[in-house]
């Protein structure tokens, strides 16, 4: 197993202390922070973070949250004494690369660990490419977001105009001021970066409301006028401990 960093955020003092000993005990460096706010003040830029899940830290999507506006991409962990499934599921859902249950027994964790370590780095890859396109989608304004979401969905410049109730050519100048502000040479580049941002903690599901409903296209599988078939939206697997 290749040496990496703990970082062991939050929870009780002694907890921090026993979790420190056994990461050192199998080999690894482990660095203690009694809250993710002392974190923040030195951001890491290699290894994983341990966060405890618990009220006092506040919840876990907030917490992924506030790392990726910090610009840290690290795989997190959340970790608690008795985890509730609700709390299982939404750190999940928030971007969590695994939730273990405290106190760690030495052979459980070191065999969890390896397979913590085997898919960090690609997780750590994800996020990055996630809150990304998130930041990027975030500086298009509402009409170019309504647009790049129908484009999405399959729905070609004519359909656009339709359901937006514009002219194709004002629909052709959002889509070219969108793919220009997201740096896309191609309309399948736009939808990868809508895509990813689906996936990033906190990205609402649905725009703004807007003066005319958007209404679901009707026609799948184009992106724009081309035949081309529109990516099928990831899916984040839920680990159960």
């Amino acid at each position: 197993m290749n040496r990496t960093t703990l970082h062991i955020v939050g929870g009780e003092s002694r907890s921090r202390a026993e979790q420190a000993r056994i990461a050192f005990a199998l080999g690894h460096h482990a660095e203690i922070y009694s809250d993710l706010d002392e974190l923040l003040e030195q951001p890491p830029r290699e290894g994983i973070i341990f966060a405890a899940d618990d009220s006092r830290a506040g919840d876990a999507q907030r917490s992924i949250e506030r790392l990726g506006e910090h610009g840290i991409w690290l795989p997190v962990v959340f970790v608690a004494n008795d985890p509730e499934i609700d709390r299982v599921v939404a750190a999940m859902k928030a971007g969590a690369l695994h939730y273990l249950q405290l106190p760690f027994e030495m052979g459980i964790f070191a065999r969890r660990l390896a397979t913590i370590l085997a898919e960090a780095e690609q997780h750590g890859a994800r996020r990055r490419r996630e809150v990304e396109a998130r930041h990027d989608i975030a500086l298009l304004s509402r009409r170019e977001r309504e647009v790049l979401e129908l484009l999405s969905g399959g729905c070609s410049n004519k359909e656009i105009a339709r359901q937006l109730a514009i002219s194709p050519r004002t629909v052709e100048i959002h889509r070219g001021n969108m793919m220009a502000k997201l740096g896309a040479g191609h309309p399948a580049d736009a939808v990868r970066l809508w895509v990813d941002a689906q996936q990033a903690a906190g990205m609402p599901s649905e725009l703004p409301e807007s003066p005319e409903p958007v209404e679901e296209c009707p026609v799948a599988g184009r992106i724009g006028d081309r035949r081309t078939p529109a990516p099928d939206p990831l899916r984040r697997r839920v680990q159960r401990q």
